[in-house]
């Protein structure tokens, strides 16, 4: 999940075990190899993430509803309960990450684990840097969980299909963050109101 600032945008730290020491430079992150755009589409409740401006507005309930666009994008939109009860929305795009030049795909998609997103208007959609990088990094064989974040690790979002996750996922989420080189500490839990 990505948030930009004044919207509430894309959209996800009880830490199962110690939280291991990492490395001063950890191997650069790799996303997983594919993910099937068809099957990751519908919602996602955000578990946890890393505190962000973009959210700082979000004290629950933050979800994330993907659906295909025409042209092959995807629609974002991205929602939670604010401290006043009022419920935040932001509406963006993902596309399939690949070479541009002036804001034009000249090559091959690259992966579709790494999209991109934006909440900018279209208009700006050629701009250098409306774009954020969004890598799956993490995803259960039957979609049942994600971990989203981008290269340089200042964001990461855990998501599930439901509103909590099974203590085994979580434990399992969390060995691997820690093997990509993530501060489990800085991970902050996301209440829902709604039960599974």
């Amino acid at each position: 999940m990505i948030f930009r600032p004044h919207h509430l945008a894309l959209t996800l730290a009880i830490a199962l075990g110690a939280n291991a020491a990492i490395a001063a430079d950890p191997a650069p992150l790799q996303a997983v190899e594919s993910v099937n755009l068809t099957s990751y589409l519908g919602r996602w409740y955000q578990i946890a993430h890393y505190p962000n401006k973009f959210q700082a507005q979000c004290v629950s309930d933050t979800t994330a509803d993907y659906r295909f666009l025409p042209q092959g994008r995807i629609e974002v939109t991205n929602r939670c309960k604010t401290a006043t009860g009022a419920t935040e929305e932001a509406v963006g795009e993902a596309r399939l990450a690949q070479p541009r030049f002036l804001g034009i795909a000249v090559g091959k998609v690259l992966s579709t684990a790494k999209l991109q997103v934006r909440f900018a208007p279209a208009l700006l959609g050629w701009v250098p840097g409306v774009w954020a990088p969004y890598w799956v990094v993490q995803l259960a064989p039957d979609y049942r969980y994600a971990v989203v974040s981008e290269p340089s690790r200042e964001y990461l979002w855990i998501l599930s299909r439901t509103p909590t996750l099974a203590p085994q996922d979580r434990a399992a989420i969390n060995s691997l963050l820690q093997q990509q080189g993530f501060e489990l500490a800085r991970l902050q839990e996301d209440p829902h109101s709604a039960k599974p």
